[in-house]
């Protein structure tokens, strides 16, 4: 018996549309390396961009006059916003600010830094020192300054319990003996003292007695 065959049609092969300008999955492809483009050149930007500041020339200590010699011109990225805390170099210098507290030599100048001189809550006081003051005390350096008293008419042979007279105080300037006088140890360290620190060392100064300058260990310049 002859199976009669039916005639099926022949299956089509589906064939992919080319997405159009609409298609959603296009559009969402197209924004995203948008995105990253835009990103991508913020960053680079971000990266480039730069604001000139002041930076100290050399150390600055408190009640220094400071002009353009002083200070040099620094480009430097800060985070946004942080650019208000320093002295901007598109502003002139001002030629009656003074250092209010100490800033080291490249140092970047706070904006808080700089005042008029009445706002310098600091005196200088020299003190002449007995021995040769250690490499460490240079301007800008945080010392100690002690007073040994002389011997006691009761004891001639003891001097008095040296004792501290000021802590931690920023040295502003050092005078230190050369040529025939180097081996001497006349040197003279002007410090910065406070109104409290102020009395008892210009006692000591009067006093009969001998005055040293010691760098406190981990500080010794700023």
């Amino acid at each position: 018996m002859d199976t009669a065959l039916l005639d099926l049609p022949a299956p089509t092969a589906a064939r992919l549309r080319r997405p159009g300008w609409r298609d959603p999955r296009l559009l969402a492809g197209v924004a995203l390396v948008a995105a990253a483009v835009a990103l991508g050149a913020w960053a680079v930007r971000s990266a480039q961009h730069t604001v000139p500041v002041y930076a100290a020339r050399h150390v600055l200590v408190p009640g220094d006059a400071v002009g353009p010699g002083d200070l040099v011109v620094v480009d430097v990225r800060l985070p946004e916003g942080a650019a208000s805390g320093y002295a901007s170099a598109q502003d002139a210098v001002p030629t009656d600010l003074v250092a209010l507290r100490t800033v080291g030599a490249g140092e970047l100048v706070p904006s808080a830094a700089l005042g008029p001189a009445a706002d310098v809550a600091l005196r200088p006081v020299a003190i002449p020192v007995r021995t040769a003051p250690s490499d460490d005390v240079v301007p800008g350096a945080v010392v100690d300054v002690w007073f040994s008293p002389a011997t006691t008419s009761d004891d001639e042979s003891a001097p008095g319990d040296p004792h501290t007279l000021a802590t931690g105080v920023t040295v502003a300037e050092v005078r230190r003996p050369d040529g025939a006088f180097a081996t001497s140890g006349s040197a003279v360290v002007h410090v910065l003292v406070g109104r409290d620190e102020l009395r008892p060392l210009l006692a000591a100064l009067s006093a009969d007695g001998t005055l040293d300058v010691l760098p406190v260990p981990g500080q010794a310049r700023r």
